[in-house]
């Protein structure tokens, strides 16, 4: 991979931390807890509580990724970033602009069913 490459690597990497960044705050004021609301039938308040299991869901993915994701940045400047580490082959950089915190290529992923 060459350094332009790691460069922008970086840069699509530093880009996807922000925007998660944000989306985990905007998810976050969304947890609060639901309250039972004489005004709201039961239909209502089920509503109302799946989209929170939903908003949970989504903050529990956004923080895991992220963590992947500035591990992705400590890595990029090293020799170990984009090589897969089953084959150790390198990883396609497009697969790695795509998804920067990918650690396998796509063929050990379908092989290990992940």
């Amino acid at each position: 991979m060459t350094k332009e490459q790691k460069q922008e690597l970086k840069s699509i990497i530093q880009i996807q931390i922000l925007t998660l960044t944000d989306e985990i705050t905007t998810i976050q004021k969304l947890l609060q807890p639901i309250k039972k609301d004489c005004a709201l039938d039961n239909v209502a308040h089920q509503s109302l509580k799946q989209d929170q299991n939903i908003n949970i869901q989504r903050y529990e993915v956004s923080k895991i990724r992220l963590g992947k994701l500035k591990a992705a940045y400590l890595r990029v400047d090293t020799n170990e970033y984009g090589v897969c580490k089953e084959c150790e082959e390198d990883i396609n950089i497009a697969r790695l602009k795509l998804i920067p915190e990918s650690q396998y290529c796509i063929s050990c992923m379908n092989e290990l069913g992940l």
